[in-house]
């Protein structure tokens, strides 16, 4: 096949994302940024909003990020212009969106500049009222309108996700399903970690420890959690329950209201946001999740990687995930977490261990983060291609 001029050099790539807060979105670009290949890629950030938490991890990266400062909430046509306006100058070959608003942006910001290639990526699997609010689902709708002329691809990181949003109009032949990856040597199983944890915690070690990475919002349901504790601790004593995440902390009223309504606080470690979850995780003897909403969460997979077993509510992809080597129980079911808590208590530390190690198989063969990276790597390289061959000619 014949060289086509002008496509020996690397592709650049623009990653278009509404903030770089902390979630389980911006984490996975994060990833799929750490270990994208620099020889065939060049890549670039800029987010709708201002510069999050996450930006100084990926300009460590040595990968430029841009803000255009726009407010939550408050639409901005200049902010699109501007976006317009660093496309002209720059000419990506690939844009890579990432979540709704960015989405839209990034497909009117290209179409006014001419047609760069523009990638969409769907992160969400809840599209109910209770679960976002009416700005979000608005712009859901343009999106699906729009979505059978402006994205090249629509890539969903869930089949759950597919499915809701070809519910929801968005153009079915352009999707393609591509999952979370993650990392098993950075999630994995250690001894070390674990008892330093306990140690920082106060945690026995004969004590199981049921643990939950989540942030405080009412689509993870951390009432469940401790209504399930409550339920739990009639007749198992010996347990403790770890939650951290953003909001989760002893300053969270509700939360500790919920705890000490339960009559368990002594019980309970409330950890908030912690940069060392690798750790945190690799301390919990079981791992859970109890959203209402979710589309493929990265706790899941971590904790599997960490050998881990877990219990989750049936949402998003997470039965494909845990597959045999965890439980899955019915959202917002207090009764139904707390019998597959004890059912998993009931195994034992030999036979948890055993479902752990299958977990972490199970995350080795389906969902490690070169895998995915791949994918990603593949679409970029058919659309960016495509395009230098038609600007060659």
């Amino acid at each position: 096949m014949p060289i086509v001029e002008g496509t020996n050099r690397p592709i650049s790539l623009l990653f278009l994302v509404t903030d770089l807060g902390t979630g389980g979105a911006q984490e996975m670009l994060y990833k799929l940024l750490s270990r994208i290949d620099r020889a065939r890629f060049t890549p670039q950030v800029i987010s709708l909003m201002d510069h999050g938490l996450l930006t100084p991890k990926i300009q460590a990266l040595g990968i430029p990020v841009h803000s255009l400062g726009m407010r939550r909430g408050v639409p901005n046509p200049l902010a699109i212009l501007r976006l317009a306006r660093w496309l002209w100058q720059h000419h990506p070959d690939v844009i890579q969106t990432w979540m709704y608003h960015a989405d839209l942006a990034g497909c009117l910001a290209a179409r006014l500049v001419g047609r760069i290639p523009v990638s969409w990526g769907i992160r969400h699997s809840d599209l109910s009222r209770e679960g976002n609010n009416s700005r979000t689902l608005h712009i859901v709708k343009i999106c699906a309108l729009l979505s059978r002329w402006l994205p090249t691809r629509i890539v969903c990181c869930s089949e759950a996700s597919r499915l809701a949003h070809v519910e929801a109009w968005y153009s079915s032949e352009k999707m393609v399903v591509i999952p979370n990856g993650f990392d098993v040597d950075t999630f994995m199983p250690d001894a070390v970690a674990r008892n330093s944890i306990r140690k920082e915690l106060a945690i026995p070690d004969d004590a199981t420890v049921i643990g939950m990475a989540a942030r405080f919002e009412p689509i993870k349901d951390h009432e469940n959690f401790v209504r399930a504790a409550r339920i739990l601790y009639r007749t198992r004593s010996n347990v403790h329950f770890v939650l951290c995440g953003r909001g989760v902390s002893w300053d969270s009223e509700k939360l500790v209201r919920w705890i000490d309504e339960a009559g368990i606080r002594h019980r309970f470690h409330l950890l908030g946001l912690r940069n060392d979850m690798s750790s945190i995780t690799a301390a919990f003897d079981i791992a859970t999740l109890t959203s209402f909403g979710e589309a493929f969460p990265n706790v899941v997979g971590e904790a599997m990687s960490c050998a881990v077993p877990c219990v989750v509510t049936d949402v998003g992809d997470t039965a494909r995930i845990v597959g045999e080597t965890g439980t899955v129980v019915p959202s917002r079911n207090p009764d139904a977490l707390a019998e597959a808590w004890g059912e998993m208590l009931d195994l034992g530390p030999e036979g948890r261990c055993r479902l752990g190690m299958a977990a972490r198989e199970r995350v080795k063969e389906n969902f490690s983060l070169p895998k995915i990276v791949d994918w990603y790597q593949n679409i970029f390289e058919e659309l960016a291609y495509g395009v230098r061959h038609k600007r060659a000619l």
